[in-house]
């Protein structure tokens, strides 16, 4: 019942429920008393709070999530929210600083439990040997792919190995953990969720991003093959595509320039970014049994930008100076 919402409470007596319970009316001839009392009770439940709990709180008690990339940006906010639903968390990444920096940040503020293991999702045997060490003590229920490389440069300018550490991260990444806990599931018969996080470009391609646009289209791809393929063995698979959400790192060097994200927002039918926020809720609804039917989609979370114009950065080639365009070149590592 939302605000300002009517229910019936007997044949004569009509409720109106608004965010102020002063304002809690009821019309007809039953004693009001009770109903003031209901009042203050959905008020102090659900106004008060703020809708603050969507979800129940042990949500996820008893689960084991796995998320590539969990350490920062958007896998670090997707794991406080499975931790706080009541999920243990196991992280991997390439730097171990970063793993237990981040391990202990998100102990300290929701007081669940989460591992680490530093693996370069590219190496199968590095994989293999993380999901064994995470399935010591119990199998992983949901698996995030959400580790990923991206960067914005003009096609002719990249290297063969500017492909090859994109699509290794994105799409043999995906390839490598899934198919490392898939071949678990399957064995001991467990049921699993996997949400892969993609980009509204798998399906239309976009120029100046184009490995990553490759990458994504396989991961959309494997998704939605494998929701049939596995759907009988109760693993489900969905994604999330979504739009620009500010993060340290990979948004400034997707977006440099102050006068981009400006741009980013004037382009977007909402005239904003999205939050961690709502992409944590989105995710958490995915791999939850509330969604149990939802099997094989991917889901935009872009506020209608995508329906606005396909291609998320063809934009840039009229715009960018011959400057912003070296200033964004990837640069080799020494």
């Amino acid at each position: 019942m939302g605000r300002g919402a009517r229910a019936s409470a007997g044949r004569d007596t009509k409720i109106l429920v608004t965010a102020n319970p002063q304002r809690f009316a009821i019309a007809g001839r039953t004693s009001q008393q009770p109903f003031r009392m209901l009042g203050q009770l959905l008020y102090d439940t659900f106004f008060k709070q703020g809708w603050a709990e969507v979800f129940q709180p042990n949500l996820f008690a008893g689960k084991k999530v796995l998320i590539t990339g969990g350490a920062t940006g958007l896998g670090k906010s997707m794991g406080k929210r499975f931790l706080e639903l009541g999920a243990s968390l196991c992280i991997c990444g390439r730097r171990e600083d970063v793993l237990a920096e981040a391990a202990d940040e998100l102990r300290k503020t929701t007081g669940g439990t989460v591992k680490t293991f530093p693996c370069d999702v590219r190496k199968n045997d590095l994989v293999e040997a993380m999901v064994e060490h995470f399935w010591q003590d119990g199998p992983i229920d949901i698996l995030v792919n959400n580790a990923a490389g991206n960067f914005i440069c003009r096609t002719e300018e990249l290297s063969i190995g500017a492909f090859e550490a994109v699509i290794g991260i994105v799409l043999m990444g995906t390839i490598n953990v899934t198919m490392a806990c898939g071949k678990r599931w399957i064995k001991e018969g467990r049921k699993a969720n996997v949400l892969n996080i993609t980009t509204t470009y798998a399906e239309s391609g976009s120029p100046y991003v184009v490995p990553s646009a490759v990458a994504k289209a396989g991961v959309l791809n494997m998704t939605r093959s494998l929701a049939v393929e596995w759907g009988k063995k109760g693993i489900r698979f969905n994604a999330i595509a979504p739009g620009p959400i500010p993060t340290e790192g990979a948004f400034s060097r997707l977006m440099p320039a102050k006068s981009l994200e400006e741009m980013a927002k004037k382009r977007n039918p909402m005239k904003r970014f999205g939050t961690h926020e709502e992409l944590a809720n989105l995710a958490a609804f995915l791999v939850s049994d509330y969604s149990g039917y939802v099997n094989g989609e991917q889901v935009v979370m872009d506020g209608g930008e995508w329906l606005k114009g396909a291609s998320e950065f063809d934009h840039l080639g009229d715009l960018l100076t011959e400057e912003q365009w070296q200033m964004m070149k990837p640069k080799k590592k020494s």
